[in-house]
């Protein structure tokens, strides 16, 4: 057999990191904070706050192949632990912040999450089931909350506050599991997931093809779908690999903010669920959405009624995903 003289490299999160992070630095996050105000931060500035991220969790001892929760709303302190958990050899594990409390203390434990990331707008509902967890060491809270039945907690601002830009990454080997996530769609307790590398490399290559999302640096993307829903359909990892602009709602998911944020920030697609969707059509039908080329609609069947209202309504077309956790999103 004659081998081939090309490169082949490992298809990592990592590449997928180092490439964005060197040549989309420039591409924007912009995370809406409520009251019209949304603040920004640029790519580069994102990898460096993964950087510190990555420091602070390896200065607490998570190591290759531990699991790391993130109980959290959509914005850039998430996508900065997108990229510094599966980077650092670790294993990101999103968790659904709409389970029930016995199914949220049954996947924490199934998973054996060392350290969970908290917003704090959310901490009661994680306290509810702290004193069942069995294998998690450290919580750390990001922003303001009631920490009430946590027990001890970390601040996340005062944490990643300590450490530096500049984090030697390793380099995972691509079948390894980069990212875990738990669907409820079977009977029984909910299932879990590993993403390789490997599987989330290739898929973050599949959302730039002309067949499936259109990714490109000249788009601007309005993550609706929240970052814990099979890691956001992989939106993040494809639209960092191509310098596309990133809007994250964080809470603000009612009609009036998420019609206030894109009239703002303009973004030309989008990935949502049906019933935000007919929040919108339904509570603020005279909002512009006419920055969207189109909007990718998925979690459940898209009602026919939607379809032609969002086209008479706003001139805007909605796209119907289909995919499983199991297999990766798309």
């Amino acid at each position: 057999m004659l081998r081939s003289t090309m490169m082949e490299p490992d298809l990592t999160i990592n590449s997928l990191f180092r490439h964005g992070r060197r040549v989309h630095l420039d591409s924007l996050v912009l995370t809406y904070q409520g009251a019209g105000n949304i603040s920004e931060a640029t790519f580069g500035e994102v990898a460096d706050h993964a950087d510190r991220l990555a420091a602070a969790l390896a200065r607490l001892g998570v190591h290759d192949g531990d699991r790391v929760g993130t109980f959290m709303w959509n914005h850039d302190a998430h996508l900065a632990a997108y990229l510094a958990v599966p980077c650092m050899g670790a294993v990101l594990h999103t968790l659904n912040i709409r389970l029930f409390p016995e199914q949220l203390a049954y996947v924490i434990n199934h998973a054996a999450d060392k350290v969970i990331l908290v917003d704090g707008s959310i901490a009661p509902l994680l306290a509810k089931v702290r004193d069942q967890l069995t294998t998690v060491e450290y919580i750390v809270v990001r922003g303001d909350g009631d920490t009430d039945g946590l027990g001890a907690t970390l601040n996340y601002d005062e944490l990643i506050g300590a450490e530096e830009p500049g984090y030697d990454y390793p380099e995972p080997n691509e079948r390894s599991a980069a990212a875990m996530c738990y669907t409820s769609g079977t009977t029984g307790n909910p299932k879990g997931v590993a993403y390789s590398h490997r599987s989330t490399f290739l898929h973050s290559i599949a959302t730039h093809s002309a067949q499936t999302l259109q990714f490109s640096q000249n788009e601007r993307v309005l993550l609706i779908v929240p970052q814990f829903h099979a890691n956001a359909w992989g939106i993040p990892y494809g639209a960092w690999s191509v310098g596309a602009d990133m809007v994250m709602p964080q809470q603000y998911l009612r009609a009036a903010p998420l019609a206030e944020l894109i009239e703002a920030t303009r973004p030309t697609i989008s990935g949502a669920v049906p019933t935000v969707l007919n929040d919108i059509l339904q509570n603020a039908p005279d909002a512009d959405l006419s920055s969207l080329r189109y909007v990718v609609c998925g979690g459940s069947a898209v009602p026919r009624a939607l379809i032609e209202g969002y086209r008479s309504t706003f001139g805007v077309d909605i796209v119907q995903a289909w995919g499983m956790t199991e297999t990766s999103p798309l």
